[in-house]
C-alpha cells in the first residue's frame, strides 16, 4: 500500500495562485538554456534522421533491408568504441570538456561529409567490388552488400544515430541531471522539453522546403539535385550546433557555478573522476535490478520501434523511390511528431502530477503494441481494411504508409512526452556512480543493443525468407512478445522508484 509519490505531492492550488507559484525567475535563467539545448540538439537530430534514411534508403543499390545489417554490424561496434572512449574521457575530463569535445567531433564530421565525402562517392565507392559480389550472391544479401558498397553512408549512418544517443541522451540528460533537482525535474523537464519539440515541427518544415525547393527547381545537366540539398542540410545542422555550444557556454559561466540555481554537491560529485573500466563498470551496474530494469526499458523501445520503423520504411520507398520526394515527406512525417509530441508534453506533465510515475512510463509500451498491431493486420490481413481504403479512396500501399506514419508518430510523440521525462527522473535518486556509468551504459550500450536486437531478428528473417514483406508475421509475433517484457520492466521499476524517492528513505539508497 505505497502511495505513489508524484500524486501525493501535485499542487493544491489552482488558478493564477497555481501559476504564480510554478515558476520562479531563478528558475527561469536555469531551464530557459537548457531549453535551448534541447531545442537545437533534436532541431539536429530531426534533420540527421530523415537524412541517413534518404542516403540508404532511396540509394538505387540499397533499400530498408540495408537497415538491420547497419544496425549490427556497423552500430554496435561503433558504439562499444565509443563507450570505451567515453569511459576513458570520464577519468581524465571535466563533464564540460566531454560536452565540448563530443559536440565539436560530430559537427565537424557531419561537415566533412557533405562538403568532401559525397561529392567524392562514385570515386570512393567500391562499386567494382561490389558489383560482383551481387552478381556471385543470392539477392538476399543486397543488404551487406549495399552497407560495403555506401561505406561512406554507412559512416554518416553511424554518427547519425550516436548523435542522438551521445549528444541528446548521454550528454544532454546527464548535464540536466547534473544542475536540476527530483523537484525541478518533475515541473520542468516534461515543460522544456514540450518547447524544445517545437524544433521537430521546424526543422521537419526545414526539411520538407530543402527537398521541395531542389525538386522543382530547374534540372542541371550533371548536377546532382539531393547532393544540394544535403548541403542546405547540413549547413542548418552546422548553425544549430553553433548556437548548442554557445548555450552551454552560458550555462558554464553564469548558472553551473551559482549556489543559488545549482546544488553544488551535486556539481562536485560530477567532476569527482572514477577510475573504472568499462568492464568493470559494466559489471557494477549488473549488479543492480534498478539500472538492469532501466535497461530494459531502453532496449525493449528501441528493438518495439525499429521492427515497426523498418518495415515501415520499405513499404515508404515503393511510394516514393525518388530521394527528395522520400526527404519531403519525412519532413513532414517530422512535423506531425513534432506537434503531436508538444501535445503529449502537455499530457505527461499532468499524468505525471494525477498519475504518477508508473502510469506515465506505462503509456509508451502500451501505445507501441496497440498502434503496431493494428499496422500488421494491414499487411497480413489487407481485406479487413477495404472499406476504410476505400472510403478515403487509397490504395493498399498507401494505406499501409499512413497507417504505418500514424504509428511511428504516436509512439514517438508518446515516447518524447513520457517514456523520455519519466526515464530521465529515474536517474536522479540514484548516486553519482549509477548515474555517471549506468547513464552511459544505458542510453549507449543498451539503446543500440536495444535496436541492433531489433536489427537481428530481421537479418535473420531476411536472409531466410527474402523480403520484409515476407517476415512481416513473425516480426508481428516478436513485437508483442518484446511489449510484454518492456510493460513488465516497467511494473517492476516502478516499486523501485517509489522506494527510493519515497520521504522516510534516503535518496542514495542501493538498490541491489
Amino acid at each position: 500500500m505505497q502511495q505513489n509519490l508524484l500524486a501525493a505531492e501535485r499542487p493544491r492550488l489552482c488558478g493564477s495562485e497555481y501559476l504564480a507559484t510554478f515558476i520562479s525567475p531563478n528558475e527561469v535563467k536555469k531551464m530557459l538554456p537548457l531549453a535551448i539545448m534541447f531545442f537545437m540538439v533534436l532541431f539536429n537530430y530531426t534533420i540527421l534522421r530523415n537524412t541517413k534514411d534518404v542516403l540508404i534508403v532511396t540509394d538505387p543499390n540499397s533499400g530498408a533491408e540495408t537497415i538491420p545489417f547497419l544496425k549490427t554490424y556497423v552500430l554496435i561496434p561503433g558504439t562499444i568504441v565509443f563507450f570505451a572512449v567515453y569511459v576513458r574521457l570520464c577519468s581524465v575530463a571535466s563533464q564540460a570538456a566531454i560536452f565540448y569535445i563530443c559536440t565539436m567531433f560530430f559537427l565537424v564530421f557531419f561537415g566533412l561529409f557533405a562538403f568532401v565525402l559525397y561529392p567524392m562517392k562514385d570515386f570512393i565507392h567500391p562499386n567494382g567490388f561490389c558489383d560482383w559480389l551481387r552478381d556471385s550472391l543470392p539477392s538476399s544479401f543486397l543488404g551487406p552488400i549495399a552497407m560495403i558498397r555506401l561505406w561512406t553512408f554507412s559512416l554518416f549512418y553511424l554518427m547519425a544515430e550516436l548523435w542522438g544517443s551521445v549528444v541528446l541522451s548521454l550528454l544532454f540528460w546527464s548535464f540536466a541531471n547534473q544542475v536540476c533537482s527530483v523537484a525541478e525535474a518533475k515541473k520542468f523537464y516534461p515543460l522544456f522539453g514540450m518547447f524544445a519539440n517545437v524544433a521537430l515541427v521546424v526543422s521537419g518544415s526545414f526539411v520538407t522546403f530543402v527537398a521541395n525547393l531542389r525538386k522543382n527547381a530547374p534540372q542541371e545537366e550533371g548536377v546532382d539535385p539531393w547532393q544540394m540539398s544535403l548541403v542546405y542540410l547540413i549547413t542548418g545542422c552546422l548553425v544549430s550546433g553553433g548556437c548548442l555550444i554557445a548555450a552551454f557556454a552560458y550555462m558554464q559561466r553564469c548558472v553551473v557555478n551559482d549556489p543559488t540555481l545549482v546544488e553544488q554537491t551535486q556539481t562536485t560529485k560530477a567532476k569527482s573522476k572514477s577510475k573504472m573500466s568499462m568492464g568493470d563498470s559494466l559489471k557494477y551496474l549488473a549488479g543492480s535490478p534498478y539500472i538492469l530494469d532501466l535497461g530494459i526499458l531502453v532496449i525493449g523501445y528501441g528493438m518495439a520501434i525499429n521492427l515497426i520503423e523498418v518495415t515501415w520504411k520499405s513499404r515508404l520507398k515503393m511510394a516514393y523511390p525518388e530521394a527528395n520526394d522520400y526527404a519531403a515527406f519525412m519532413g513532414m512525417y517530422s512535423s506531425y511528431t513534432g506537434v503531436a509530441t508538444i501535445c503529449m508534453m502537455v499530457v505527461g506533465q499532468r499524468t505525471l502530477a494525477w498519475f504518477g510515475w508508473g502510469f506515465t512510463a506505462m503509456a509508451t509500451p502500451v501505445i507501441c503494441l496497440v498502434t503496431g498491431v493494428a499496422f500488421f493486420s494491414l499487411i497480413l490481413f489487407p481485406t479487413m481494411w477495404d472499406p476504410v481504403a476505400v472510403a478515403i479512396g487509397l490504395d493498399a500501399l498507401m494505406l499501409s504508409v499512413f497507417v504505418g506514419t500514424a504509428q511511428n508518430v504516436g509512439t514517438k510523440a508518446t515516447k518524447y512526452g513520457m517514456f523520455d521525462p519519466t526515464k530521465e527522473m529515474a536517474y536522479i535518486p540514484l548516486d553519482a556512480e549509477q548515474k555517471t556509468k549506468g547513464k552511459a551504459a544505458i542510453d549507449v550500450i543498451a539503446s543500440r543493443m536495444g535496436k541492433s536486437g531489433g536489427s537481428l531478428i530481421q537479418q535473420f528473417l531476411i536472409l531466410f525468407l527474402g523480403t520484409l514483406s515476407a517476415c512481416a508475421p513473425y516480426i508481428g509475433l516478436f513485437l508483442g512478445a518484446i511489449t510484454v517484457a518492456w510493460i513488465l520492466a516497467v511494473r517492476r521499476l516502478n516499486v523501485r522508484f517509489l522506494a527510493l524517492t519515497s520521504k522516510d528513505k534516503p535518496s542514495n539508497i542501493e538498490m541491489k
